[in-house]
């Protein structure tokens, strides 16, 4: 796949603060990543150097074939940014608003109408943003994001204040452009919507990059165990601690239901068994560990070796 965003050995510091430290890696054309951290772990920071709205104090960043921080940045408005606060004039319309954008990225008037609709605003368009709830104003900055089917699309939080319906809608317009080839880079604190969406995962922490992979990847180097609920026939119930003693971790969660910590290496014997027709089992779920798991996994793996 073609690189549309590198970045190496990247640096940024505010005085004694780093914000980013040694960071290094690449984003592709037809890409969905999800960037994860908490607060301060310098996902926008990034996202601000990408963008050129800041200089990097070490490194090299490369955008679009260009250098963001260049004066003459071509790759400009070849790309869409949501902020994690949108923050407009709130005397002008939402086509107003929208119109500015456009002509700050030399695009045609046409493609208003199709944003405001795409995005559920269209019967909002010509009402004051001083009006707009928080969602309305978090929709017009995704439309003003999404202005000349962008490259390069670097959202900051960007479902907050969005209805559960909004939210689909949202991902189904990045899975289109993704399938365009756009790269979609996502900054959010909400890992399960992450976990489905995303292809890949970098995760930052204090300005570092702990972690950097698909989620299958994350989980074959975490090596996290996986649940196995099982719903045990009546007349198994008396046998489960015989039947279960070789597995190593299970519970009782409630009544017939066991639920089993089954490591990578014993994951298949214990599928195996319990899928057996003698096994007194009724019904059985797997759940791989979750992107929240392996989020918590990675920042403990990293504070214990400083």
């Amino acid at each position: 796949m073609t690189e549309t965003i590198r970045l190496e050995q990247v640096a940024k510091r505010y005085g004694r603060v780093e914000a980013v430290r040694d960071a290094s890696f690449t984003l592709r054309a037809g890409e969905t990543i999800a960037l994860v951290g908490h607060n301060g772990a310098g996902k926008t920071t990034l996202m601000k150097l990408m963008l050129g709205l800041i200089r990097p104090t070490a490194g090299r960043i490369e955008v679009l074939g260009d250098d963001p921080s260049a004066g003459e940045f071509a790759g400009r408005r070849e790309l869409g940014y949501l902020p994690e606060n949108v923050s407009f004039n709130t005397s002008l319309t939402g086509r107003e608003t929208l119109a500015f954008y456009a002509r700050l990225k030399r695009r045609p008037a046409r493609e208003i109408g199709v944003l405001l609709e795409r995005v559920g605003l269209a019967h909002a368009a010509d009402r004051r943003v001083c009006t707009y709830s928080k969602g309305m104003r978090q929709r017009l900055g995704l439309a003003q994001a999404l202005l000349g089917e962008p490259r390069a699309l670097l959202l900051d939080e960007p479902t907050t204040g969005l209805d559960p319906a909004l939210r689909a809608a949202f991902y189904d317009i990045v899975e289109e452009l993704r399938g365009r080839g756009a790269t979609v880079l996502l900054s959010s604190h909400a890992l399960t919507e992450l976990e489905e969406r995303a292809g890949r995962v970098i995760i930052m922490n204090q300005g570092i990059k702990v972690a950097d992979g698909t989620i299958d990847e994350l989980r074959r180097i975490a090596r996290l165990p996986t649940r196995i609920r099982l719903k045990v026939s009546q007349n198994g119930v008396d046998r489960l601690p015989e039947w279960l003693r070789p597995v190593g971790s299970w519970r009782r969660t409630n009544g017939r239901l066991v639920e089993i910590d089954a490591p990578p290496e014993g994951k298949i014997e214990m599928l195996r068994r319990a899928t057996d027709p003698a096994a007194p089992v009724e019904d059985l779920d797997v759940v791989p560990p979750t992107l929240d798991e392996l989020y918590a996994h990675f920042l403990r793996t990293q504070e214990a070796a400083r």
